[in-house]
């Protein structure tokens, strides 16, 4: 339900106009409903919080809605600086930051909450945030890669969406090392007739993507090795499984 809200109100925030293939809930039914909608879940989400009488729980999941709109802001400012001439790696601590925020948290602490919620060892509890963590960050490098390269019909939303809202993720930021032009269209976030095509012709000169994609191999290979702690089970198999059908997808 926290996810679910969340892209509620990212499809406000963003003017998306589809949401996997279907019109997204602000072209349906307009913003003050969709806004209204993601905040009742949030609302029934904090309900079944509760209920759990966990507090632990109950704290960990209510500091990733706090996440998600710490990261939000993190997005709208793009960048850790305003330096245009190469990126740094301040700039990529600041893009993955932000990207645990907005992605890692929510599926880091939910691991972490069945976990505890499961009553298991200390050691367990923080392979299992590891795990999520890693696994979050890894998936949400995929889906900036993937604006890159599959097309609108695969993606489910419109492709090249990132740089039409601004937005500099890690292929353009690869690129950037590249190609320092990058650097005045970042800051200015692609807002010059363009831009956006200009950029998405520099990362595809660059291996920008491919940088990406491997990027994405390394936290789904911390992800699988966080849990060597668990005993061999099918629900282990399955977390295993998992990283590998994630690395693959195409949408």
């Amino acid at each position: 339900m926290i996810h679910a809200a969340s892209l509620l109100h990212d499809d406000v925030i963003d003017g998306a106009e589809t949401r996997r293939g279907s019109p997204s809930s602000n072209v349906e039914y307009g913003n003050k409903m969709s806004i209204l909608a993601g905040d009742f879940m949030l609302g029934r989400a904090s309900v079944a919080l509760a209920r759990l009488r966990n507090s632990e729980v109950v704290e960990l999941m209510a500091t990733v809605i706090a996440n998600l709109v710490e990261g939000e802001f993190m997005q709208l400012k793009n960048t850790a600086t305003d330096e245009t001439k190469a990126a740094t790696a301040e700039t990529f601590d600041y893009y993955l930051e932000k990207t645990y925020l907005k992605t890692a948290s929510l599926i880091a602490k939910s691991c972490r909450s069945a976990a505890v919620l499961g009553g298991a060892e200390e050691n367990v509890v923080e392979a299992a945030y590891e795990y999520g963590r890693n696994l979050g960050l890894a998936f949400q490098l995929l889906d900036d890669m993937l604006d890159y390269t599959v097309s609108a019909a695969d993606l489910g939303k419109p492709a090249g969406a990132d740089l039409k809202l601004g937005l500099a993720t890690a292929p353009a930021l690869f690129a950037w090392q590249r190609y320092p032009e990058l650097g005045p269209m970042i800051k200015r976030k692609f807002s010059q007739p363009g831009d956006p095509e200009r950029a998405r012709e520099l990362v595809e000169q660059s291996d920008g993507v491919q940088q990406t994609e491997q990027l994405a191999l390394e936290y789904s290979t911390k992800a699988r090795d966080a849990l060597a702690v668990l005993p061999e089970s099918d629900a282990k198999a399955a977390l295993v499984e998992l990283t590998a059908t994630m690395q693959n997808r195409k949408k």
